[in-house]
């Protein structure tokens, strides 16, 4: 799964036991599990894609490394979410721990041999993979047509969706991730979030300002131009 820039209505397999896929369940499947301390890769741009993976806890990120030394982040993957599903048999991104994080994983090729006898798995599968695709399209829109501080209240809009709890959203990224996410420099990023917190759109809890609670979801949504 992706961060998503627009609201699908369309209810998707969000878990390993959405998709059938359960030791318990299938005697085709086996499950593993493994932790990986924050930086750790999962796997690199170019490997094998053998597996297909969900974080249990911790979040992850998928990046390239650009020609120019540049990182471009394309997605944020957080517990619950299922990741490195490929159409092809490498991986196009490196994937790394933003935190210590534990992730479950299943060999793609059990997933592929039990999807040709459920036509549920088939489905959710091939519902993933268009997922994928749209958000790879509504990360091109955001990166081309928006200005910093749409792109910073896109981004915030969309982990209010995925991460709020007791009314705070707590980032495991850093503004240094939101930054390569988004396609701007630290600076502009940080530069935007002072200027929300300013505007009484949201306010920051603790020295790391990674807790953010928002105080004027309206407004935020009035900068969001795909909102």
């Amino acid at each position: 799964m992706f961060v998503r820039i627009t609201t699908d209505p369309a209810p998707r397999p969000n878990s390993l036991r959405d998709l059938g896929m359960t030791s318990d369940s299938n005697p085709l499947v086996n499950l593993s599990e493994f932790s990986y301390k924050k930086g750790s890769e999962i796997y690199g741009e170019k490997e094998p894609a053998e597996y297909v993976y969900q974080v249990k806890s911790g979040a992850v990120r998928s990046y390239k490394l650009l020609s120019d030394g540049r990182r471009q982040i394309g997605a944020f993957h957080l517990a619950g979410d299922i990741f490195g599903l490929e159409n092809g048999s490498e991986h196009r991104f490196t994937a790394e721990a933003i935190v210590d994080t534990h992730v479950r994983l299943v060999k793609r090729q059990s997933l592929e041999i039990v999807a040709e006898s459920d036509a549920m798995v088939a489905k959710n599968l091939l519902s993933m993979t268009t997922n994928n695709l749209q958000h790879a399209e509504d990360h091109m829109l955001l990166l081309g047509r928006k200005t910093s501080l749409e792109r910073v209240a896109a981004f915030l809009l969309e982990m209010d969706k995925r991460l709020t709890a007791a009314g705070v959203i707590a980032l495991p990224m850093s503004r240094r991730d939101i930054a390569d996410y988004l396609g701007l420099t630290l600076e502009t990023v940080s530069r935007a979030l002072s200027r929300l917190h300013e505007l009484g759109v949201l306010g920051f809890i603790g020295n790391t300002q990674r807790q953010i609670v928002l105080l004027d979801r309206d407004r935020l949504a009035s900068l969001d131009l795909q909102h």
